[in-house]
């Protein structure tokens, strides 16, 4: 294949290098007075894609720790997952 002036190919081992490269942002989930473990179980499960485990896992150190990192991804990637707990009453934020 010809390489024409002005076009660069890009190769699926520079696709996927470009994603590992990407700056991570965390979504983080912080503990509230208000939520039941239930309803953020069911959340995380609903909005992350958790399983019902790693769901009761995650909303365990949200309890203990105060907050904690449940989703990695492109700021891009998690926006919207942010935005869904924040509509469903529950405190995120988007941190790297």
């Amino acid at each position: 294949m010809e390489n024409r002036p002005g076009i660069q190919w890009q190769t699926q081992e520079q696709e996927e290098l470009d994603v590992l490269t990407e700056e991570l942002h965390n979504l983080i989930v912080w503990n509230d007075e208000v939520n039941t473990f239930d309803w953020v179980i069911e959340s995380l499960v609903d909005v992350c894609e958790h399983s019902p485990e790693q769901a009761e896992q995650c909303a365990m150190i949200i309890h203990s720790k105060g907050k904690y990192g449940v989703k990695k991804g492109s700021f891009d990637f998690l926006r919207p997952k942010c935005e869904a707990l924040i509509d469903r009453g529950i405190q995120a934020t988007i941190d790297y």
